[in-house]
C-alpha cells in the first residue's frame, strides 16, 4: 500500500512539475528595440549604416540582453537596423529574419513565435505599432527621432496573459 502511494505521490508530483515546466516553456517573449544612432551626414540618404556611436550601441545591446537566449533575430531590410541586430545575432548563433512592418500578420507571426524569445530590430515609427499589435492596445507612441534607448519587452503566457513593459536603457557610452 505504501508502494501505491508513493508511486501516485510521484506520478502527481511529476505531473505538476512538467505542467509548470511546460508553462515556463510555452510563454512567448518579445524585445523591441530601434535601431542604433545612424550616420547623419548625408540627409538625403534613405539607407544611411550606423554611425560609429550607432555602432559602439549595438555592441552594447549584447550586454544588455546577455542573458537572453533568442530563437529569432527579425529585422527590417536597412542597413542601420541589420547592423543593429548583427552583433546580437552573432552573439546567439543565428541568422537575421528580414521583414517588413506593413505585412506583418500577427496572429500567424505569435504562433509561429510561440514559446520563443525573440527579439525585434525596427524604426521610431514601427516599433510602437509592432508593440500596440502584440498587446492589443494603442499604448505605445511613436518614439522620438533623437531616442535609440528604449527597451520594450512583451510577455504572453500560455493562457494569452500578456504582459509589457517599456524600458529606457541608457548605455552612457557618448
Amino acid at each position: 500500500m505504501k508502494l501505491f502511494f508513493s508511486v501516485l505521490f510521484s506520478l502527481f508530483f511529476f505531473n505538476i512539475s512538467y505542467s509548470q515546466k511546460n508553462e515556463i516553456k510555452k510563454s512567448s517573449n518579445f524585445y523591441l528595440i530601434r535601431h542604433a544612432e545612424k550616420n547623419r551626414t548625408d540627409l538625403s540618404n534613405k539607407n544611411p549604416h550606423l554611425s560609429d556611436f550607432g555602432l559602439t550601441r549595438s555592441k552594447e545591446w549584447v550586454q544588455v540582453l546577455r542573458n537572453i537566449k533568442f530563437d529569432r533575430i527579425y529585422s527590417t531590410n536597412y542597413f542601420r537596423t541589420k547592423e543593429t541586430a548583427v552583433p546580437l545575432a552573432i552573439s546567439n548563433n543565428l541568422e537575421i529574419t528580414l521583414y517588413d512592418h506593413k505585412k506583418i500578420n500577427y496572429p500567424d507571426f505569435l504562433k509561429i513565435n510561440s514559446g520563443m524569445n525573440i527579439l525585434i530590430v525596427g524604426h521610431s515609427n514601427t516599433i510602437p505599432v509592432i508593440v500596440n499589435s502584440l498587446i492589443g492596445s494603442d499604448k505605445y507612441k511613436l518614439i522620438s527621432d533623437d531616442n535609440n534607448s528604449n527597451l520594450y519587452i512583451i510577455t504572453i503566457s500560455s493562457s494569452g496573459e500578456i504582459t509589457d513593459k517599456l524600458l529606457y536603457v541608457d548605455l552612457s557610452i557618448k
